[in-house]
C-alpha cells in the first residue's frame, strides 16, 4: 500500500472560519475560536493520520493589512503558507467577493498545486445565492475546485478531507504517527486563556494581551500552572482583573475547565497580571513570544 503525505495550508480573511474548519478534521480543538478578528497570530499545524496517509493541516492568522510590528509576523506566518503547501484551501464566506491582499490573490490565482476554495458559512444562505457566489469565484479564481461548506455544523466537511487524501502526494509521514500538533503544552495553555480573554473583554482590550506560562508541572493527578497576562498599559491590567478581581477569575475558572478537557487531568492554574509595554512593536518582545522566528 503506498503512503501519502502533504501539508494543506489553509488562508483567508478573518473569521471566515478557517480554525472551525481545521479543528473539524483534527478531532481536536488545537485552534482558538471566537467572532472576533485576528483570533490566530500563529501558524498552528494540525496532523491527522491514517494508515496509509498523513495530513499536516496549517491554520494561518486572517489575511489583514498590518497596523504595527506583532501584524506583520502574523503576516509573515500566512507567506510561508505558500512555501511549503502540497495543497492550498483558499476559504471564502457567502457575501465575500475579494481577499484584502491582492498580492496573496495573485499567488492563490497563479499557484501551480491544487487549489481549493471553500464556500463556507453556506447555513446562512440559499439556493440562489450559493449559485450566484459560486459563479462569481469561478471566475475570480478558475484554477480552484469550488466546494460550498458549513465548517460549523460539518456540512461537506467529510467530502473535502476526502477530496485532500485523493490530492495528497506519495511521501512517507513528516511527523510520528502519534503526534497531533507541532506546538509545545505551553502554547495551548496560552491560546486557552487568550481565547476567554478575547470572549469576555471588548475594544484594545484583547489585542494589547499576550500569554507567558511560566510555570507547568504535572503530576499523576494533577498538573499545577503558572501563567502570566500581559498588557500594555497599567489601565488595561485593571480591566483585566476586574471589580475585587471578579473578571480575572472568570478567566481563570473557564481556562481550568476546557484545559482539563484538553488534558484529561485535573488544574491548577494561577493567573497574573503584568505590564509590559509596547510589547507589539518591540522586535526582541515578540521574538521571546514566538513571533520573528
Amino acid at each position: 500500500m503506498k503512503h501519502k503525505a502533504g501539508f494543506v495550508n489553509i488562508i483567508g480573511n478573518p473569521n471566515v472560519g478557517k480554525s472551525t474548519l481545521m479543528n473539524a478534521f483534527v478531532g481536536e480543538k488545537l485552534s482558538i475560536i471566537t467572532s472576533k478578528a485576528q483570533t490566530t497570530r500563529h501558524r498552528i499545524l494540525g496532523i491527522v493520520n491514517g494508515e496509509d496517509f498523513q495530513v499536516v493541516l496549517s491554520d494561518t492568522p486572517g489575511i489583514i493589512k498590518p497596523a504595527y510590528e506583532l501584524q506583520n509576523s502574523m503576516m509573515d506566518f500566512v507567506k510561508s503558507a505558500f512555501d511549503d503547501a502540497d495543497i492550498l484551501i483558499y476559504m471564502v464566506e457567502i457575501g465575500e467577493k475579494e481577499l484584502k491582499d491582492e498580492a496573496f490573490f495573485k499567488k492563490i490565482t497563479s499557484a501551480k498545486i491544487p487549489v481549493l476554495l471553500l464556500l463556507n458559512k453556506i447555513d446562512k444562505s440559499n439556493q440562489e445565492e450559493l449559485e450566484d457566489q459560486v459563479q462569481l469565484w469561478a471566475e475570480k479564481v478558475p484554477n480552484a475546485e469550488i466546494i460550498a461548506v458549513s465548517a460549523l455544523e460539518g456540512f461537506n466537511v467529510k467530502e473535502v478531507f476526502d477530496k485532500i487524501i485523493e490530492l495528497l502526494p506519495e511521501s512517507p509521514a513528516y511527523y510520528p504517527k502519534d503526534q497531533l500538533t507541532d506546538k509545545p503544552e505551553r502554547f495551548f495553555i496560552n491560546e486557552t486563556i487568550r481565547e476567554k480573554i478575547l470572549i469576555h473583554y471588548k475594544k484594545e482590550i484583547p489585542y494589547a494581551v499576550e500569554i507567558d506560562t511560566e510555570e507547568f508541572f504535572e503530576e499523576d493527578t494533577i498538573i499545577r500552572i503558572r501563567s502570566v497576562i500581559m498588557v500594555e498599559r497599567e489601565t488595561q491590567k485593571g480591566i483585566i482583573i476586574g471589580h475585587k478581581g471578579s473578571a480575572l477569575k472568570r478567566v481563570g475558572v473557564e481556562a481550568r475547565k476546557d484545559l482539563e478537557k484538553f488534558f484529561g487531568k485535573q488544574i491548577h492554574l494561577e493567573l497574573y497580571v503584568k505590564v509590559n509595554k509596547n510589547w507589539r512593536s518591540n522586535q526582541r518582545q515578540l521574538k521571546r513570544f514566538g513571533y520573528n522566528q
